[in-house]
């Protein structure tokens, strides 16, 4: 396979991210760099699936240097809203940043599908993900260029596909991408 080459670690110095009570509220915020580790506080994030019009989804595998669950595949892109930034702004930013993809929310049918996706996961280093994390799909046919600090590979795959290699191999998958694909099933179609 390609993209076996450790890359660069993202610059996550100077980002904060929305730190959140048990009900879901915002509580203060933390730097980026300080948050995933064992202790990892419940904090906003986004995942963000992608379509085209083939029907086929966008799934990412996350580089080497990602601090959790490094080299796993994923959803389209995830990330963590800035404090005072809207969570449709960082889709865009993230959109942007990560695979190149110049996102519209109203072209490209950016959809809330999940609002209240919640998960915790401890990944095999121990470093935890404790989210609050709505869920989106957007649909474009434009080719991603992936940030290669982000993204180690990338694959346009049929729904079906992915649901059976999740179901035969989940461990290969980020947990976030494995309970959300059961949540979206069928939502996902141009």
């Amino acid at each position: 396979m390609s993209g076996l080459i450790a890359s660069p670690v993202p610059d996550t110095s100077g980002e904060y991210v929305v730190l959140l009570d048990e009900n879901g509220q915002a509580s203060g915020t933390a730097a980026k760099e300080a948050l995933h580790t064992a202790e990892t506080p419940l904090h906003l994030a986004f995942s963000c699936h992608i379509a085209n019009s083939a029907g086929e989804l966008l799934v990412t595998r996350r580089a080497l240097g990602k601090r959790s669950w490094p080299g796993v595949w994923t959803n389209s892109f995830c990330g963590h809203p800035a404090p005072g930034e809207s969570i449709e702004a960082a889709l865009v930013r993230h959109g942007r940043s990560e695979l190149g993809l110049q996102l519209d929310p109203v072209r490209h049918q950016l959809t809330l599908e999940l609002p209240d996706f919640r998960y915790r996961a401890v990944d095999p280093a121990g470093i935890v993900e404790n989210e609050i994390c709505p869920v989106y799909t957007a649909m474009t046919d434009e080719i991603p260029t992936p940030n290669p600090a982000e993204v180690m590979e990338l694959a346009w795959v049929a729904p079906e596909s992915l649901a059976t290699s999740i179901a035969s191999t989940p461990w290969a998958f980020s947990p976030w991408l494995v309970l959300q694909t059961a949540a979206l099933e069928g939502r996902m179609r141009p």
